[in-house]
């Protein structure tokens, strides 16, 4: 392997700058559990504000954030109606069965994104014998379709059926920073529509670990109980709030150069043969792709042996995000050790 590892497995790689270090070093921290801790406070009501939420619980994992809102907002053997490559449905190991006992309902998109004629389609009459639809929930950016934004008309439609069909709606927001940059929309009006959003730190933003659960009063206290339930009741943690507090005030605007970054890894794969991809379908920080002449396990194979690491989202389908410990001279090299192998 080469000297220089270019790491594009995942916008979680990031390690902390050290502005982030000093004030998770200086950080003033009570018991959490307690509701003593008063940096995780002041954490919780800064995204809070952002959403334009009523409360907001900082949480170990986006999983648990996703989670405890279906669990807060659903009883065992309601259903939720989900986009089929959500996050919730193919990367959380089952979770929503297992601790909410509810059923996903899955629905194919284009590119992640459902109509609201789809999601009318997919909500049950009634029957006493049927799953009781309770909770749509989608997701922006959208990760396995490549980190497509969801168009905010399209969200607002959803939203209308959803309230006049008596459903809540949730949004994992994981990635929220990046449509916000993308949109030029502030996350408060992508919140506005969701009863319930998640929103990760530990992604784009940089932070170590954290994400955060936001929605009305009533729904945070049920979630606070059942993270306790699921050991996720955490001490002094202020250490780790400082951190995502840093990141929110100081890396929300370095994304947009995330985003110009995997245009233009996407627009150097484009021009070579062995891929196929087209770089106006690049929205955020996710660059997927196809493999044309091999299972995407031997491109990635030799991409590691080039130094360079991407993760396979399909037989023959190849993910690179982009994240800010990266630079422009990393992109470049990579593409030219791509050319190099592929060109």
């Amino acid at each position: 392997m080469t000297a220089t590892l270019i790491d594009l497995r995942s916008d979680t790689v990031t390690r902390p700058v050290e502005g982030m270090r000093r004030a998770m070093y200086d950080a003033e921290v009570g018991d959490d559990v307690f509701g003593e801790d008063p940096t995780v406070l002041r954490l919780q009501e800064t995204v809070a504000d952002l959403l334009g939420k009523e409360r907001a619980l900082f949480v170990p994992s986006g999983v648990m954030g996703n989670q405890l809102a279906i669990r807060a907002q659903t009883q065992p053997g309601d259903e939720v109606i989900c986009e089929a490559g959500c996050h919730v449905a193919n990367y959380e190991s089952g979770a929503a069965g297992v601790l909410s006992g509810v059923q996903l309902r899955t629905v194919q998109g284009e590119r992640g994104l459902l109509t609201p004629r789809q999601v009318e389609d997919a909500i049950r009459p009634g029957a006493y014998w049927e799953p009781q639809p309770r909770l749509v929930s989608l997701e922006n950016t959208h990760n396995k379709a490549g980190g497509v934004v969801q168009p905010q008309p399209l969200v607002r439609g959803i939203a209308d059926v959803a309230r006049r069909r008596g459903l809540g709606l949730h949004l994992d927001g994981a990635r929220i920073w990046n449509a916000a940059v993308r949109t030029g929309l502030p996350e408060k009006e992508l919140a506005g529509p969701f009863d319930t959003v998640s929103v990760c730190l530990s992604k784009g933003l940089g932070a170590p670990v954290g994400s955060l659960l936001a929605g009305s009063a009533e729904v945070i206290e049920r979630a606070h109980r059942f993270r306790k339930m699921w050991g996720g009741g955490m001490r002094q943690v202020g250490i780790l709030a400082a951190a995502g507090l840093y990141a929110l005030e100081h890396h929300r605007a370095d994304l947009a150069l995330d985003h110009e970054r995997a245009r233009r890894l996407a627009t150097g794969l484009a021009d070579l043969g062995a891929f196929g991809i087209d770089p106006e379908e690049v929205d955020t920080n996710i660059v997927m792709f196809e493999t044309l002449d091999q299972p995407a396990a031997a491109i990635l194979a030799a991409l590691r042996e080039d130094g360079i690491l991407m993760v396979p989202f399909g037989p023959r389908t190849i993910r690179a995000t982009l994240h800010r410990d990266l630079s422009d001279a990393d992109v470049e090299t990579a593409l030219e050790r791509i050319r190099t192998r592929f060109g």
